[in-house]
């Protein structure tokens, strides 16, 4: 496997703080939170994958639209279906998380991301398609993405990383149990063979879950998070916007 299992460490996290300008509506058939970017244009757009505790936390809200005002149409689906995990779940609360995962996996998932870039190309008229991962499902909505980012993966397993045809960015932490330095090397092995640009960059300082639940108030945290999130950013220009 190119990344370990999810544990604790995925649910774990700082709940940010900001008002949310985008909208809650259907993206297909699904439920999704949408944000427009200044000129409301279409053309440029990414598909954001929530983590395990959904679209509607207030983290992937603002980071919906910060792509947003960078210039993307930004769609961030109900991947669960409003089954969301609790945001710092511990044990012996009245939640399992192996019966969540048996429940939300890349079966059910997969067509739901599917259906959702479809509806973007379709219904919004989405030219060129960005795909945001957040989430433990790797290759969900592969079908129709031009570039691909990854932050700090998860279960992500070698076919998955095999079957990725477009350009494709990772973040990584220098803490990560699920990420490890083993494991982000066998996904570099991967990539070098396969005929697609890649970047991997690492981030000190920093535990799995960075890119969207990291503490702001430490200033080292607040710089990895906003530095990947350029990272995106300047990924996603160059393979969406410019192509």
């Amino acid at each position: 496997m190119s990344s370990n299992p999810p544990s604790r460490c995925c649910i774990a996290g700082v709940k940010h703080e900001g008002e949310a300008t985008g909208t809650i509506d259907k993206v297909g058939t699904q439920d999704a939170y949408i944000a427009y970017p200044p000129d409301k244009s279409t053309q440029n757009g990414i598909i954001l994958f929530p983590d395990f505790m959904g679209y509607e936390l207030t983290n992937m809200k603002l980071l919906a639209d910060q792509f947003a005002t960078n210039g993307y149409f930004t769609v961030t689906p109900d991947m669960w279906e409003g089954d969301n995990v609790p945001l710092n779940w511990k044990p012996g609360n009245d939640f399992n998380l192996g019966a969540w995962m048996g429940k939300h996996n890349p079966s059910k998932a997969e067509p739901i991301g599917e259906a959702v870039v479809k509806a973007m190309r379709e219904d919004y008229g989405v030219k060129k398609l960005g795909g945001y991962v957040l989430s433990h499902l790797a290759n969900t909505g592969g079908k129709g993405i031009d570039a691909g980012f990854i932050a700090h993966p998860t279960a992500t397993t070698d076919d998955d990383v095999k079957a990725i045809d477009g350009p494709l960015s990772i973040a990584a932490a220098e803490t990560d149990d699920l990420f490890p330095a083993s494991k982000r090397h066998e996904t570099e092995e991967i990539l070098k063979d396969m005929k697609i640009p890649y970047q991997i960059s690492l981030y000190s300082d920093v535990e799995h879950g960075f890119a969207n639940k990291a503490d702001l108030m430490n200033p080292r945290c607040k710089f990895a998070t906003e530095t990947a999130f350029l990272q995106a950013v300047n990924w996603f220009d160059e393979f969406i916007k410019k192509d």
